[in-house]
C-alpha cells in the first residue's frame, strides 16, 4: 500500500468524489484508509459516562485506497506514485523513496 498516515490525497470516486484531505489512519490488510472530514457516518448513542448527553456522533469512516490518489507536493493536483532507491549519505544505505510521477519530486 503506497498511502501512507498524513498524507495529502484526493478522492477520486464515490460520493466525496473531487474532496481532498489528510490520512488520520491506514488499514493495510483491508487496503482501506480513514481521510479526514471524508465519508462522515452518523452514530446514534446513548448517554453514557463518556458522552453523558448521548445523540448524534458525526465520525469519519474508512474508504477504500484505490478510490484515493495522493497530490503532488508542487502542483497540488492528483498524481501516481513510484519508488526510486536512493543512496543515504550518512549510513551509506540504500533507502526506497515515494516519487510523484507527475512532477518528479519525492514524497517523505
Amino acid at each position: 500500500m503506497k498511502i501512507k498516515k498524513n498524507d495529502m490525497v484526493m478522492v477520486i470516486s464515490g460520493n466525496d468524489r473531487g474532496k481532498t484531505g489528510k490520512v488520520l489512519k491506514v488499514f493495510p490488510k483491508n487496503n482501506r484508509v480513514i481521510i479526514e472530514g471524508i465519508n462522515i457516518r452518523k452514530r446514534h448513542t446513548k448517554p453514557s459516562q463518556k458522552n453523558p448527553q448521548g445523540g448524534i456522533l458525526e465520525k469519519e469512516a474508512s474508504i477504500n485506497a484505490s478510490n484515493v490518489m495522493m497530490l503532488d507536493p508542487k502542483s497540488n493536483e492528483p498524481t501516481r506514485l513510484g519508488a526510486q532507491i536512493i543512496l543515504d549519505e550518512k549510513s551509506g544505505k540504500k533507502k526506497r523513496a515515494r516519487v510523484s510521477k507527475l512532477s518528479g519530486e519525492m514524497i517523505q
